[in-house]
């Protein structure tokens, strides 16, 4: 147990499983990281770290402090024009290998990169979570699946500098219900596809009843082009957007940006693979975007999204002006009440697999 009103400095630490079953460990107190570079000079990739470790929780209402300043003012991100970090930085706290974990009941703050990783683990639960990081914060994604099935995350604050909710490859079966996010990138399936020698797959996501606010996307499926794998059945319901940049968006040309000699970003080159991206609904959307430009499909001239539902999707400009959407390369793709819509040239025919 870590006791109310005190505050324990740690250096990176690992609890190894197995153990006994049932465990609980009840943070009243605060954790914070410590602020010497020279205690991380043996383990890069994780502070907190929990393996192998089954029917086991968390809780209790106190802060996990990453003391993540340290980190991010050195990061290639923010020194992009001078010498900068670009050796591994630390995930906050890592449930690796986990079967029926809880945690629940937590303030995390200022992490390092990630702040909460669940990997190779199954039935997890997340709830009541509150996570407050700076918008500027690099690579301080909120809460971080991978690899990972069974898996409810619900009733949640999320404020960060990168995804508040990322899910990745190897992760199904996952729920994420009752969540605030806002600053942040939104909440991501993938990025996918990224390593070309290998296939990336998640599906079975549902997301439903989120509140996205001032975020530079809100639900988003990013792939890469030259990838092999899927992103299918998934869900979006029930969502509201506070002026959003990129409110829904699709994605297969995510990609580290080329640049020119002069250093001109270019544009991510086509590929003869992409991840197939199917089965998707968006349903009962609403709100605003930051900009003109509120639903975007990028998907991939070779390998076409399949399947995509829009149905009681509303979304405005910001101060009441009129959105647009983008669509390309959509195969059966179903429009029922939305606005903005995808123009009728890129919806090639009605879904046979969705209603």
């Amino acid at each position: 147990m870590i006791p109310r009103m005190r505050t324990y400095l740690l250096s990176p630490t690992h609890f190894n499983g197995p153990c006994h079953p049932n465990l609980k460990l009840n943070l009243h107190g605060t954790i914070k990281a410590s602020g010497n570079k020279e205690d991380y000079k043996n383990e890069r990739q994780h502070w907190i770290k929990f393996n192998n470790i089954s029917n086991f929780m968390v809780r209790g209402g106190g802060v996990i402090d990453g003391n993540g300043h340290i980190w991010w003012k050195e990061s290639c991100k923010v020194k992009t024009q001078e010498a900068c970090d670009s050796g591994v930085t630390p995930f906050a706290v890592t449930f690796q290998n986990g079967k029926n974990v809880s945690v629940k009941n937590l303030l995390f703050k200022n992490s390092q990169r990630m702040h909460l990783v669940f990997s190779n683990s199954e039935v997890v639960r997340a709830s009541n979570i509150v996570i407050i990081t700076p918008e500027d914060s690099p690579n301080t994604d909120g809460i971080h699946v991978s690899r990972t099935t069974d898996i409810v995350i619900s009733n949640s604050v999320i404020g960060t500098g990168d995804d508040c909710i990322s899910i990745v490859n190897g992760s199904m079966n996952v729920r994420v219900s009752r969540i605030v996010c806002g600053p942040g990138h939104g909440i991501s399936i993938g990025s996918l596809g990224k390593h070309e020698d290998f296939e990336e797959h998640v599906s079975n996501v549902g997301v439903n009843t989120v509140m996205l606010k001032g975020t530079t996307n809100g639900v988003r499926i990013k792939t890469w082009q030259g990838g092999k794998g899927s992103a299918r059945n998934i869900r979006f319901e029930n969502v509201v957007m506070q002026n959003v940049t990129n409110p829904i968006i699709i994605d297969q040309y995510y990609c580290d940006k080329p640049r020119d000699k002069n250093g001109n970003i270019l544009s991510c080159p086509e590929k003869k693979e992409a991840v197939q991206v199917s089965n998707v609904v968006y349903r009962n959307i609403r709100g605003t975007s930051a900009r003109e430009l509120a639903i975007r499909f990028r998907c991939s001239e070779m390998v076409p999204c399949e399947g995509i539902l829009l149905e009681n999707v509303n979304l405005i400009r910001e101060g009441n002006h009129v959105a647009k959407a983008e669509c390309s390369n959509l195969k059966y793709a179903t429009e029922r009440h939305v606005f903005p819509m995808c123009q009728d040239s890129y919806v090639l025919s009605p879904s046979p697999f969705l209603s």
